[in-house]
């Protein structure tokens, strides 16, 4: 009978929040992570790439992992 406890498992929910990876649009390879919800289309922000000391536009390139 411990047996059929052990082996039932409850499922986990999903995470609703995903983080992601940004990379910088102005081709300098900085990239920055940010947390977007995991039914939301893909993020594009504007903040500073310190490489080129500018505001430039950022574009999710991937998914990092679920929090």
């Amino acid at each position: 009978m411990t047996m059929f406890l052990t082996t039932v498992n409850l499922a986990k929910s999903k995470s609703k929040t995903i983080l992601v990876q940004m990379m910088s649009a102005a081709g300098t390879g900085f990239s920055l992570n940010a947390k977007r919800g995991r039914l939301r289309e893909k993020m594009v922000l504007r903040k500073h790439d310190p490489i080129v000391n500018k505001h430039v536009l950022f574009f999710e390139k991937k998914k990092i992992r679920s929090l």
